[in-house]
């Protein structure tokens, strides 16, 4: 028991004495750090003479170039221009009586009737061919319905394809007087037709 005691005062007087030689150590080095010198960064500053002779040339923006020349304006595509001497057929509609007689020699049906054209919307010249200043035609095949429109229609031939498509917009605008057989408008297949597009001298 007593080897205990007398162990931990020796321990107790080496941490004592080892603290106080470091304490004394830290201040002696403390004073050194203090009445040194310190070492202060100088900053030189250099005056660049200004240039008051400044050289100032008139700047003259170059002139624009002309706009180019408008191109003549294109009649619009898009719109159905008529024919004025295309043939237009106006036809009353006809009267049926309940029998269908009018009396007279062979007592003919006045309802009966082929197909007549009433109206013809003359094409619109597609601007391509009018730029190239193609001329032509396109032969078309159509059914002429019991209402008097047309349906169908198709290409039978063309001088040039640029035409195909103005040509059966123009012809699905015709209107005609339908075929009537006893007393009943009936289709009417296999109807030809051509359409012409001729540039005007």
């Amino acid at each position: 028991m007593m080897g205990r005691y007398a162990f931990s005062i020796v321990v107790g007087v080496v941490v004592t004495l080892s603290l106080l030689f470091i304490m004394q150590l830290l201040i002696a080095t403390g004073k050194q750090a203090l009445s040194k010198p310190r070492e202060r960064a100088q900053l030189e500053f250099v005056r660049v003479k200004r240039n008051e002779n400044l050289q100032t040339d008139d700047f003259t923006p170059d002139k624009p170039p002309p706009p180019p020349e408008i191109p003549p304006e294109v009649p619009p595509q898009e719109m159905d221009s008529v024919d004025p001497n295309a043939p237009t057929i106006n036809v009353a509609a006809p009267t049926v009586s309940p029998d269908g007689n009018i009396g007279g020699p062979g007592a003919m049906n006045i309802a009966e009737g082929d197909y007549l054209p009433i109206v013809r919307v003359a094409p619109v010249y597609p601007a391509r061919a009018l730029q190239r200043g193609l001329e032509g035609y396109v032969d078309l095949v159509f059914t002429v319905t019991t209402a008097g429109t047309v349906r169908d229609p198709v290409v039978e031939f063309s001088t040039s394809s640029l035409f195909d498509r103005a040509a059966i917009r123009a012809v699905l605008k015709f209107k005609y007087k339908p075929r009537v057989v006893d007393g009943q408008p009936v289709d009417v297949p296999n109807v030809k037709t051509r359409i012409r597009f001729q540039l005007e001298e």
